[in-house]
């Protein structure tokens, strides 16, 4: 281990000396200082544009890279900049300008739209960049963009405004420095790249050129010059909300009313405190649960606005799985013979979060995470006595992450992440560490990376654990390979902070990859992939699987995408973990799996997605069928809908049933699954929407035979149980919320939700009786009303200053003003 630690470092050192700027070209654009702001209206007609620098010359990025925007598009962008932020004005032609595509979506939504957006990257790294968008109908977009990968779940509180004339149409944006991240000195070097979409031919025009034969297009920034001395304003805001709840449940109807805040705090230009005090998620959006019959629990995605927005540092090295936070206790019961569990809680409650994020001028990200969660009992009742008592199953509960990213070069890391959990008394206590590293040649066309991680879980005794990985890509022209390889022992475990399935392996992949870099023919763009996988057990060693892929997709001028695959396990799988049990093992004949998929042009009112695929086993009668369809329709500008239907069949499926006092239960069995869902959307304009969201989830399991799992991976005829582990499960969720963001940052949110959900031990249940049985289970019906203010500090100060300031106050004051003017 000691000699794996020294050559990562030695490899990191070398790097960051070798490491030279590349021979890219960069386009500059050097801005003034105005003295006058704007009014964001679009039309900038303001005389703080009159004499702004001007970026021209756009080139087409996609499907033709390279070539030159026409003179019917042409674009031209005026930047300037004062102690507030820096202001951008966008006059872009078209030919056309009643065609102008405007869909009106929700905010952080881009539909059948024009659009212009802005990428600034504070520290010119070329690795990090805040990501601003504004759509011709007015709609706002934001995302941090992060080595050509978009985090759309980070907010910020900016201003623009959109105007369509007779000769195109016009946008002008301003963004606070508050929004951005940059280090603290007086003169500033920043990265920029604008970029416009034309959605009618489908093209994106960017204003400094990118070559998408290598790298990802953040390397191909260019340069903002000229913003010095600025006095940028206190970075502090608050958003304090009250939301109430109406919830009937079983026949009982309660009542509850919240009141909590979000806290930012700039430590400096750089660095960032956010805080969540006394927080309610109750309106966020509904998980889409299954009937898991794997033997690895559902990973569900994240909703909390504040676990999704700015952490793209503490996802590093996905040793952070946010849902452990507040999520489902980790503690047992234990019970009598006379005693059963009367209500177990869902989550537990969440006292306060924090986060304190940001980079320094050399290049060093660091990141704190801290959260504590609540005491949570689980109330046991005596069925023989009627009596009930209270078990501590999760006590006061510390959660932290210490993230430690040095950036170098123009697109490579050494990073360094530990987690910790720690529990109140006796209860269990884990840690985690992670180091990273990733390097890019200087020319941007290899990639080369490793890892290396450790688990220490504290609870009778330690358990340690460990994973390593590292890989080789080839990240440039037509021909792109990728080989890398892991491993993963069998006490590796992170799931008190993180999320790790399947342990004790080694596995091997190699992928090649042919793509198109320009249009040929009738195609705009194809993507032919070959992977390998060679996977095996660790401890005793075994051969686990060997997996052979081909996946294309193909787009066409005409925007129709398709694509499909062959997979196949040529000499079948020996599955480690199916048997729940260590040591042994469950054999899987050779499948053969093949799929078709097509898409529909987006740009047109009805769009059409479907998916055929079928798995084909070598045995008998055993096989998978999926069926995805998803039809959308646009109706206008205003309103889209949107159906869903997936469908899987599967035949003398093969799996775990029970644990028996010297045996493990195996079952043949028929599953069918269908899943429903329908989204509407109405947009009244770019500030206040309502939005439908509805899913019915269905799957039943009907077992044909019963077998016991032999120490050969075989199955060994059992018999018949009477139906004992027939099953149906139904989930049924109804969103329906309406939400109006009255002011910058300021949001008011109506929600009603229905939602219920039956667990039947039988199947074969005809469609009346099943949705009799759903309907007739107790369900969630709530109303609730949640309304948060977003409130700068500067701007509250204003509040309180008299009009006799003397003129040195302007600081505050020009922000007041601005604020207003817009």
């Amino acid at each position: 281990m000691k000699s794996f630690f020294t050559a990562f470092f030695l490899f990191w050192s070398f790097s960051t000396i070798a490491q030279e700027k590349d021979s890219i070209p960069r386009k500059q654009i050097k801005i003034a200082r105005i003295q006058e702001t704007p009014r964001i209206d679009g039309k900038l007609d303001d005389v703080a544009w009159k004499n702004a620098a001007v970026a021209t010359n756009f080139v087409e990025r996609q499907p033709n890279n390279g070539r030159p925007i026409p003179d019917s598009l042409a674009t031209r962008v005026k930047v300037v900049y004062d102690d507030l932020g820096i202001y951008f004005g966008a006059e872009m032609l078209d030919p056309d300008p009643s065609e102008i595509r405007k869909e009106l979506t929700e905010r952080d939504d881009i539909g059948n739209d024009d659009f212009f957006f802005i990428l600034l990257n504070g520290y010119n790294d070329r690795q990090q960049s805040m990501q601003f968008i504004v759509t011709a109908a007015g709609v706002q977009y934001d995302a941090k963009m992060t080595n050509g990968n978009e985090d759309s779940s980070w907010n910020a509180i900016w201003y623009s405004g959109v105007d369509l004339n007779g000769r195109g149409w016009t946008a002008e944006i301003f963004i606070p420095y508050s929004e951005l991240r940059f280090p603290e000195k007086d003169i500033q070097e920043w990265g920029l790249q604008m970029e416009r979409e034309f959605k009618r031919s489908g093209t994106r025009y960017s204003w400094s050129p990118i070559n998408t034969a290598k790298g990802s297009f953040s390397i191909y920034d260019g340069e903002i010059h000229g913003i010095e001395n600025i006095q940028t304003p206190t970075r502090l805001s608050v958003q304090p909300y009250i939301s109430t709840y109406l919830n009937n449940y079983d026949g009982e109807t309660t009542t509850r009313f919240n009141g909590g805040m979000d806290l930012k705090y700039g430590i400096n230009d750089a660095f960032t405190l956010d805080m969540i005090l006394v927080p309610d998620f109750g309106q966020t959006r509904f998980d889409e649960s299954v009937l898991n019959l794997s033997a690895f629990e559902v990973q569900y995605d994240e909703q909390r606005p504040f676990f999704t927005e700015g952490t793209e540092l503490f996802t590093k090295g996905d040793l952070f799985y946010s849902r452990r936070v507040g999520g489902v206790p980790f503690g047992d019961v234990e019970l009598s013979e006379e005693e059963e569990i009367e209500n177990f809680p869902a989550s537990v409650d969440l006292i306060n979060a924090l986060k304190v994020s940001g980079r320094t001028d050399g290049g060093l990200g660091i990141g704190f995470f801290n959260a504590i969660t609540e005491k949570t009992y689980v109330k046991v009742k005596n069925i023989e006595t009627g009596e009930s008592r209270r078990e501590l199953i999760e006590p006061v509960t510390n959660y932290n992450i210490l993230v430690l990213d040095q950036r170098y070069g123009d697109n490579s890391s050494i990073s360094l992440v530990n987690t910790n959990t720690t529990r109140e008394g006796h209860f269990r206590d884990a840690n985690a560490t992670g180091l990273y590293l990733d390097h890019t040649n200087q020319n941007n066309t290899y990639k080369f990376f490793t890892e290396i991680e450790g688990s220490w879980v504290m609870e009778d005794e330690t358990k340690s654990g460990l994973e390593a990985q590292g890989g080789f890509s080839k990240i440039s022209g037509k021909n792109r390979i990728d080989l890398n390889a892991q491993m993963r022992t069998k006490d590796y475990d992170i799931n008190d902070l993180g999320y790790s399935s399947a342990t004790n392996y080694m596995k091997y992949q190699g992928l090649y990859q042919r793509r198109l870099l320009q249009p040929k023919g009738f195609l705009n763009n194809m993507y032919l992939n070959f992977v390998a996988v060679h996977e095996r057990r660790l401890e005793p060693d075994l051969h686990s699987r060997l997996v052979l892929n081909f996946n294309s997709s193909f787009t066409t001028k005409q925007f129709f995408n398709f694509g499909g695959g062959f997979e196949s396990t040529p000499i079948g799988t020996n599955d480690i973990y199916e048997p729940r049990v260590d040591g042994m093992y469950f054999t899987i004949p050779t499948y053969y799996d093949q799929w078709l998929w097509f898409n529909t042009d987006f740009r047109k009112k009805l769009v059409v997605e479907a998916v055929a695929d079928w798995y084909k086993y070598d045995e008998r009668g055993r096989g998978d069928l999926i069926f995805d369809f998803s039809p959308r329709y646009r109706f206008s500008d205003k309103f889209k809908v949107q159906l869903s239907t997936n469908v899987r069949l599967s035949d003398k499926e093969e799996g775990y049933v029970d644990s028996m006092e010297d045996d493990i239960l195996f079952g043949q069995r028929d599953r069918n699954t269908i899943v429903n869902s329908l989204g509407a959307n109405y947009i009244f304009n770019n500030k206040m929407g309502l939005n439908l969201a509805f899913r019915h989830y269905y799957s039943e399991v009907f077992y044909t035979e019963f077998y016991t799992l032999q120490n050969d991976g075989e199955l060994s005829y059992y018999g018949p149980l009477n139906n004992k582990y027939n099953t149906t499960y139904n989930s049924w969720n109804v969103d329906l919320r309406f939400s109006w963001w009255f002011a910058p940052g300021s949001q008011m949110t109506l929600l009603y939700r229905n939602a219920t959900d039956s667990y039947i031990e039988r199947s074969h249940i005809n469609i009346g009786d099943n949705f009799k049985n759903l309907f007739d289970r107790p369900q969630v019906n709530s109303l609730s009303l949640r309304v948060s203010y977003y409130l700068d500090y500067n701007r509250v100060k204003s509040w309180f200053k008299s009009s006799g300031n003397p003129a040195g106050e302007q600081v505050g004051m020009s922000y007041l003003d601005s604020k207003m003017r817009f």
